[in-house]
């Protein structure tokens, strides 16, 4: 049986696990969940009742967390693209990037966007300015580490590139990466163009319009 996938495209998180699948055409079936399809909603909710996805169900195990995701598809269905090293040392700089996009990256963005979604009333300005400030300094830093790198840990595509992609993606939208930072921009501009991560921008253009800062006219 095809491993389950259960997530939506417009999800960050579910592109980061989508990027991996696709590198290695693994196949799957799609759970997307959709405010149309109560039933897949209840099944997502009685395998995870937190509600983030995404999920996959592999037979009789569910596994959580896009990270995870991502290492138990290398541990159970290897393939060519193998995006955690071999080598314990490299693993550890892959996994660390990781976190770093996740926690500063990403976790800055969805400090911004969720808080637009608050009535007015009840936005944490302070809140807000912080995790501007924060992306600020992860562009610099991450910047200065890109010159002279193809990919996040070096010369290989890994579990750092697929967290880095939509993380990026929608950090540009929601606070512009300055065009000062040209090695930033221009590790963006690859991430856009690898065929994986391409094809889960695509799948998401339809859902643009949920994207409550308003989504720029551009990728």
């Amino acid at each position: 049986m095809a491993i389950q996938f259960y997530g939506h495209p417009f999800s960050s998180y579910t592109q980061k696990a989508l990027i991996a699948l696709y590198e290695n055409d693994t196949p799957f079936k799609w759970r997307m969940l959709t405010h149309d399809d109560p039933a897949t909603g209840e099944e997502f909710a009685q395998r995870w009742p937190l509600k983030r996805f995404p999920i996959i169900v592999d037979g009789d195990r569910t596994v959580m967390e896009a990270s995870i995701v991502i290492e138990y598809l290398g541990a159970h269905h290897p393939a060519p693209v193998r995006l955690i090293p071999a080598d314990a040392d490299a693993a550890i700089e892959v996994r660390m990037l990781d976190r770093f996009f996740d926690n500063y990256i990403s976790g800055s963005l969805q400090k911004i966007v969720l808080d637009s979604l608050r009535p007015e009333t009840d936005r944490d300005g302070a809140g807000v300015r912080d995790a501007r400030a924060m992306l600020d300094i992860a562009y610099i830093w991450l910047d200065a580490a890109m010159a002279g790198r193809t990919w996040a840990s070096g010369d290989d595509f890994t579990l750092a590139d697929c967290s880095a992609a939509p993380s990026l993606f929608y950090a540009d939208w929601t606070h512009p990466i300055p065009d000062a930072l040209v090695h930033l921009k221009s590790y963006r501009q690859r991430l856009l163009a690898r065929p994986s991560f391409a094809r889960a921008v695509d799948e998401a253009r339809p859902y643009r319009s949920y994207f409550p800062l308003g989504a720029p006219d551009r990728d």
